[in-house]
C-alpha cells in the first residue's frame, strides 16, 4: 500500500501496517514494534520519523511510556483524548500496552 503516491519498501509497509492496526486507546513500544516487524527500535523511529504522518504516530512510545521526543504535547493530548491511561507525562505501559495476539504474523 503506497501512501501519498510514494511506492514504500516491504519493511516500511510492515511497520505503518502494524502501527495502524494498534487499537485506539493503547500503545506500543518502538521495541515491540522491531520485535513484530524485525529489525530494531532505531530501525523503527527512523520509519516512523520519515513516514508516521500517515498513521496514528502518537501510539508508538518509548520503552518508559514516553512518546515520540519533539512530540509530547500533540501526543498525549491525542492519547488523553482516546482514553489511554496517562501518568505525569505518560502512558502507564502495564495497562496500555498492546501486543497482537501470540501466533500473529507482522501485517
Amino acid at each position: 500500500m503506497a501512501r501519498a503516491g510514494t511506492p514504500l519498501d516491504d519493511y516500511t509497509e510492515q511497520v505503518l501496517s502494524a502501527v495502524e492496526e494498534i487499537p485506539v486507546g493503547w500503545v506500543m513500544t518502538y521495541g515491540d514494534l522491531a520485535e513484530l516487524v524485525g529489525g530494531g527500535p532505531r530501525q523503527i523511529g527512523q520509519v516512523m520519523a520519515r513516514y508516521g504522518a500517515a498513521v496514528p504516530w502518537w501510539r508508538v512510545v518509548r520503552a518508559d511510556g514516553q512518546p515520540a521526543r519533539g512530540h509530547e504535547p500533540r501526543a498525549l493530548e491525542r492519547l488523553a483524548a482516546e482514553g489511554a491511561p496517562l501518568r505525569r507525562g505518560r502512558v502507564e505501559l502495564r495497562l496500555a500496552r498492546y501486543l497482537p495476539p501470540p501466533g500473529r504474523d507482522a501485517p
